[in-house]
């Protein structure tokens, strides 16, 4: 079908900096970005209209990056170039305390997370990815591993060993396959807890009352 994209598989090379998935902060960069530069007098309400519009539907870096090109340097929120290769393999060690992943890290092909005691959290909402795929080898003896997704990711627990804990997946945003990545959690759980779930409110979002990130309206 003409137009169709599909996943890479393993001969294909990964995609070009400027191909890559931009997220929702992305695109909320480049629209602030864009309103500063009309109220300094750079853009025509006509023009701010128009790259706004584009800006919401932008799907990669590239096309956010046109909607500021011409704009001072200040204004070009979105560098593809800036965007580092991902790496084969990262091994995270937790033996007591925390350890975080989040903001714009670029996510690897696979992941190796040991944790005796403590946390670790690998939020993916901000994240980089450039490849469909995400292999996770969890030990996790006892503590926590916390998967912080969005919609779009999906995540695949189905072949994991538990002896003595628990493992939480939450998407509340139905039951649809992933569009950008697919995490695949495998090894065991010796005493500890590995859960994924989307991002939790704060104090002051939850005391106003404003609605979960990502939560689907009733009948939706």
């Amino acid at each position: 079908m003409t137009g169709e994209i599909s996943p890479l598989s393993g001969g294909e090379e990964s995609p070009k900096p400027e191909q890559l998935r931009a997220s929702y902060e992305d695109r909320d960069r480049v629209i602030e970005a864009l309103r500063v530069a009309a109220g300094d007098g750079r853009l025509t309400a006509e023009e701010l209209d128009e790259r706004i519009e584009v800006a919401f539907s932008a799907r990669t870096y590239g096309e956010l990056a046109v909607l500021t090109a011409d704009l001072p340097a200040g204004g070009q929120v979105v560098s593809a170039s800036a965007v580092a290769a991902p790496k084969d393999l990262t091994r995270i060690e937790c033996r007591s305390g925390n350890a975080h992943r989040d903001g714009r890290w670029v996510v690897p092909r696979r992941i190796e997370a040991r944790v005796t005691s403590g946390n670790v959290k690998l939020d993916f909402t901000q994240a980089v990815i450039t490849h469909r795929s995400l292999e996770i080898d969890a030990e996790v003896r006892s503590g926590n591993l916390i998967l912080v997704t969005r919609p779009g990711i999906a995540v695949d627990t189905d072949d994991l060993v538990v002896r003595s804990g628990n493992v939480k997946v939450k998407a509340p945003w139905g039951t649809a396959g992933p569009d950008d990545l697919l995490i695949t959690v495998t090894g065991k759980v010796g005493s500890g807890n590995i859960v994924a779930r989307p991002p939790r409110r704060t104090f002051w979002q939850w005391l106003l009352r404003k609605p979960r990130p990502y939560a689907i309206t009733a009948g939706s």
